[in-house]
């Protein structure tokens, strides 16, 4: 793999750690600011919306940038987002840190992972992708307990700065390391604009937002869930969170793996395990083992679509990927803050802390149908043939069909 792979990935990490360490910190922050908890939580929501919103907004913002140096400017602006949390004086200001930091996360994504696959050869090209979301694997491992231990040994503020530091280190990297790759001529905005009259991109799309939802209708409840059911102390949340992290990197790896040996059936077994898994959650949330590996899991099935997931959008937007793709990672955090929503109305119904779980496993299930429903209409569409025009456009011609 080549090395701008790391620089990607050291980028990745920070993006990750500031997306999830925030929520290891809102006491502190609330009592900071004196607000609750519940506003507090306005700091996740808030990202999560950034998110869904930056990644188309600058992706077409930068249409006329080199993909390298966009890259360095969304480097630039998580580097801003994060001193300006670091140093805010009132909570609105806090509030609009987390933004300005969050509207780089989609498109950095995106485009990072055109960039990735057009490192190495086509047969590796999932596995480029899954290196790059390495770092945010393994930001849920170090990055967020690390970050969680700092803001509570030594202030909040120094987490945010230390994780902007994170983020000079990525720029330099990517200026570095990360060859200079221009966008292909007859790659115009219009042409980005037409993957989304593919089927295909949007029903991957789809199962992007009901998949990784699903992981997170459990995940965003689990703290009350492993005190209130499995009977764990506080502190031994941090822990599990840990655990859930060390599952997503391993569903990554294996996901970026096998995506470019056989993509629909890696996506088929990881949707339909996440959707068993979740549905035994409501059961095994009683025992402490059980909960803790039925978390680990979670996060292995989880993540393993992620690198599919990626690469599907990309093959079917081919010649014009990069905004399809830097929507959605939008689609994943859109999928967070819809799960997140319909998990806390059952937990409010007053059907348990495990309730949740029921959810994830119901949305993991649509997407597994979505898979299915994906696979059958490229079966009955008519093959093409891709090539490119002299002006540097894609051109698909039909194939003969036999019989």
């Amino acid at each position: 793999m080549p090395l701008a792979l790391l620089a990607l990935a050291v980028g990745a990490f920070g993006i990750g750690t500031t997306e999830f360490v925030i929520m290891g910190l809102l006491p502190q922050i609330a009592a900071d600011y004196g607000v609750t908890i519940p506003t507090a939580g306005l700091l996740v929501t808030g990202y999560a919306l950034g998110v869904v919103l930056g990644a188309p907004v600058l992706t077409v913002l930068g249409n006329k940038v080199s993909r390298k140096r966009m890259l360095m400017l969304l480097m630039g602006l998580f580097v801003l987002g994060n001193l300006l949390s670091a140093v805010a004086p009132s909570f609105g200001l806090m509030l609009t840190g987390r933004i300005v930091a969050s509207l780089a996360h989609g498109s950095f994504f995106g485009i990072g992972s055109v960039v990735a696959a057009e490192l190495v050869a086509p047969d590796k090209k999932a596995g480029a992708i899954a290196t790059m979301f390495t770092g945010l694997t393994v930001a849920n491992i170090v990055g967020v307990p690390l970050g969680t231990f700092v803001g509570q040994a030594v202030g909040w503020r120094t987490t945010f700065a230390v994780v902007a530091a994170l983020g000079v280190i990525g720029f330099l990297g990517i200026a570095r390391l990360v060859p200079a790759m221009p966008r292909p001529e007859g790659a115009r905005l219009r042409g980005e604009l037409k993957a989304f009259r593919n089927p295909q991109v949007l029903l991957a799309m789809a199962m992007t937002v009901l998949g990784f939802g699903g992981v997170f209708a459990a995940i965003t409840y689990v703290a009350p869930m492993m005190t209130e059911v499995a009977g764990y102390s506080e502190g031994a949340v941090t822990w599990l969170l840990v655990l859930f992290g060390v599952g997503m990197f391993l569903g990554n790896l294996l996901g970026g793996r096998f995506a470019d040996r056989a993509l629909m059936p890696m996506l088929y077994a990881a949707l339909g395990g996440l959707a068993v898994v979740l549905a035994l959650f409501t059961v095994t949330a009683h025992d402490k083992v059980l909960a803790a590996i039925t978390i680990l899991l979670v996060g292995a099935l989880g993540f393993a679509t992620v690198p599919p997931l990626q690469k599907r959008v990309l093959d079917q937007a081919h010649g014009a990927p990069t905004l399809a793709s830097a929507v959605n990672i939008g689609a994943f955090n859109l999928g967070n803050a819809l799960s997140a929503w319909l998990g806390g109305l059952v937990i409010a119904a007053g059907l348990g802390y495990t309730a949740p779980d029921w959810v994830g496993a119901a949305l993991a299930a649509a997407a597994l149908g979505l898979a299915f429903w994906s696979a059958a209409l490229e079966r009955r569409a008519p093959a093409v043939e891709t090539d490119v025009d002299a002006a540097g456009a894609t051109v698909r011609t039909p194939l003969p069909v036999h019989h």
